[in-house]
């Protein structure tokens, strides 16, 4: 089973921040449905969000289902625990990663699954000055000895690493994809938001460059891509030769194509 899962962090108490990082605006989106539907359009198994006890949560993509921590509090340990129980039997992998990476670009997220079919159980990428286990790849067999280790008070993602065997990524084996050094060439994936001055500067940039219906836009999401173009009312998209539902909320990243399935351009409406 070479499948791979993805698994949103999105039960943090956000103190920092001071409000739920999962429902905070972005580009016409919230920051947990555009990490959500991003690995839902990369990965090829299930998405789990993993929320605390009775969390309230923004809408989320069709088909990706909600894991609920049975306990509050004990932080992303926790909720890794949760999440690898979650899509165990239906993934071999899982992509982890944290609500508030609004930059999290799917060249990032195949790179690192990619790094573990070497035998390892974590690709554990080392970039920007950091661990970034909250933007790592995990094997879902881990589940219970992540598990295990809560029970003991391990509460620190680096408790398990000494349990496991880890391939770090160093950023230049990172930026040895090609794809990858092309699209995200400072390792912007990893940057998270964790107060509200993080989360205005990331907000005030440009929204994502990308080739949408023969123009090019900048759009964060395929509804502002679409924008100003009669197209009708379409169920799927291509975005990249792949063939999506349609969703206006459906997050693009740097480098994207979009086009219909039948690969016309659609009309710009006259003003």
């Amino acid at each position: 089973m070479q499948t791979a899962a993805g698994v949103v962090l999105a039960g943090g108490r956000s103190t920092r921040m001071g409000e739920s990082k999962a429902w905070l605006e972005w580009h016409g989106s919230t920051l947990l449905h555009r990490a959500a539907a991003l690995l839902a359009r990369t990965v090829d198994g299930p998405v789990v969000v993993v929320a605390a006890p009775g969390q309230e949560l923004p809408r989320l993509p069709a088909g990706v289902a909600v894991a609920e921590d049975p306990v509050e509090g004990l932080g992303p340990m926790q909720g890794l625990a949760v999440g690898l129980a979650a899509v165990a039997g239906r993934a071999a992998t899982a992509f982890v990663c944290s609500t508030d990476m609004p930059f999290l670009h799917p060249a990032f997220v195949r790179r690192v699954l990619r790094a573990l079919p070497a035998g390892a159980d974590v690709a554990l990428p080392v970039a920007r000055g950091f661990r970034q286990p909250l933007a790592a790849a995990y094997r879902t067999s881990l589940a219970g000895l992540v598990g295990d280790l809560l029970a003991q008070g391990d509460l620190r993602p680096g408790m398990l690493f000494e349990h496991c065997e880890v391939a770090r990524l160093g950023e230049d084996e990172l930026l040895a994809d090609a794809d990858l050094a092309r699209h995200d060439p400072a390792l912007e994936s990893v940057v998270n938001v964790n107060s509200p001055g993080d989360y205005a500067e990331a907000r005030a940039r440009p929204a994502p460059e990308v080739m949408a219906f023969g123009r090019r836009v900048r759009a964060a999401t395929l509804g502002a891509a679409a924008a100003g173009l009669s197209l009708g009312r379409r169920a799927e998209v291509a975005i990249n030769g792949d063939q999506l539902a349609w969703d206006d909320e459906l997050p693009l990243v740097t480098g994207d194509t979009v086009a219909s399935p039948s690969g016309d351009a659609g009309r710009v409406r006259s003003s």
